[in-house]
Order: C-alpha cells, then sequence, then structure tokens
C-alpha cells in the first residue's frame, strides 16, 4: 500500500557541488540518493519532497565532501502479505503472468490465476482455462491478493512479490463481472477440481 513517511538520514555533498546554490544541491543528492530505494521499515520509496537540511554539514578531514543531516517526506509503497491490489498484466511467461502493481512487479503463478488447469501461450501472450475457457491476457486489469513478499534492499528490481486469484472475489475485471450463472458454474468446476486433486494426493 502506498503511505506517507517522514525520514531522517545524512547524504554526502561533493566538493564540486560547493559552488551551486547548497539547498538545491542537497535536494537533488536526496532525490537520486533515495527515490527507487527500498528501506526495510517503509518499503520502495517512490518520490521525495519537501527536503529540509538540519543544521550545519560536517567535513571530514580526507574527504573533502560535506556530510548533511536532512529530514525529508517520502511517498513510498510497503506491499503487505494477505492484502487485496488492483493490477494489469504486463507479461505473459511460461510460469505464469507478471503484473504491474503500483511501481514494483509481482507474479502470478499458473496454479495461482483461476480453479481450473490452463494453456499457456506465451508467444502470444495468453493464458487460458482448460474447462473455464476464461482467458488472461497481456493489459487485462486484475484484482488479486498478495501471498508472498521479499523485498531486496539492495536491488528494487530483484524484489519478489507474489499473488493468487484463486479466491472468491479475486480475478480480472471481466471476469468479476460475469453473469451469477458463469459464477456458480466456476463453483462447480472448482469443486471438481479440488476432488482431483485430493485423489492424486491419495495415489
Amino acid at each position: 500500500m502506498y503511505a506517507l513517511a517522514k525520514i531522517n538520514d545524512t547524504v554526502r555533498v561533493p566538493p564540486e557541488r560547493f559552488g551551486e546554490d547548497l539547498n538545491e544541491a542537497i535536494k537533488d543528492i536526496v532525490q537520486k540518493t533515495f527515490e527507487g530505494t527500498i528501506r526495510r521499515n517503509h518499503g520502495l520509496i517512490v518520490i521525495v519532497d519537501n527536503i529540509t537540511p538540519l543544521g550545519d554539514g560536517i567535513v571530514i578531514h580526507g574527504d573533502g565532501g560535506m556530510y548533511q543531516k536532512v529530514e525529508f517526506e517520502a511517498l513510498t509503497f510497503n506491499p503487505l502479505l494477505q492484502e487485496l491490489i488492483d493490477g494489469i498484466v504486463c507479461e505473459i511467461v511460461e510460469f505464469g503472468a507478471f503484473c504491474h502493481i503500483g511501481p514494483l512487479d509481482a507474479l502470478l503463478h499458473m496454479s495461482q490465476i483461476m480453479n481450473d488447469y490452463v494453456d499457456v501461450d506465451a508467444e502470444s501472450g495468453r493464458i487460458q482455462g482448460k474447462e473455464t475457457k476464461r482467458i488472461l491476457k497481456v493489459g487485462d486489469p486484475l484484482r488479486a491478493r498478495i501471498v508472498a513478499v521479499s523485498l531486496n534492499e539492495l536491488s528494487a528490481r530483484e524484489s519478489k512479490i507474489g499473488l493468487t486469484m484463486r479466491q472468491p472475489a479475486l480475478g480480472t475485471h471481466e471476469w468479476l463481472t460475469e453473469p451469477k450463472d458463469e459464477k456458480r458454474g466456476e463453483k462447480k468446476r472448482e469443486d471438481r477440481k479440488e476432488k482431483r486433486d485430493e485423489r492424486r494426493e491419495r495415489k
């Protein structure tokens, strides 16, 4: 989810920027240092604003740069376990679909897309249920639940978020507006699939 946070930290102003307007230099450095990074207590920092230097900077002998304490506001995005979230399918791969959820991408594994066995066609960018004939394709808006979160503080792109749509009131926006008769049929197919899975486990 999105949230506003107030953060205190220290940035280094290199000596080659001492000739600039100091406040503007500090603002630029804070933006480049923190935007797009992940902090353990806040999640992904999307954008920073209202940057305020705190006191005078400190110059360390032998360094040349100035270390300046700052306070700033940050718009953050922190995906939470069991959170419901809207997203858009951005890529179909052999094992499922990647979705944009705000500023991060999440994986919707093929086993978590629907209560049906699916055929994946990564080349054409679509996944189709064998019995339901429901289709998930690139560009589809959807609603899912977050079931796994592993944020990488060293590289936001290496973060891993897992989604599921195999619960009531989840799916593509098109599925969620289907007539009730189709939804009842989906419930029966779900029950049959669960029974087949149980029989396989017994074997």
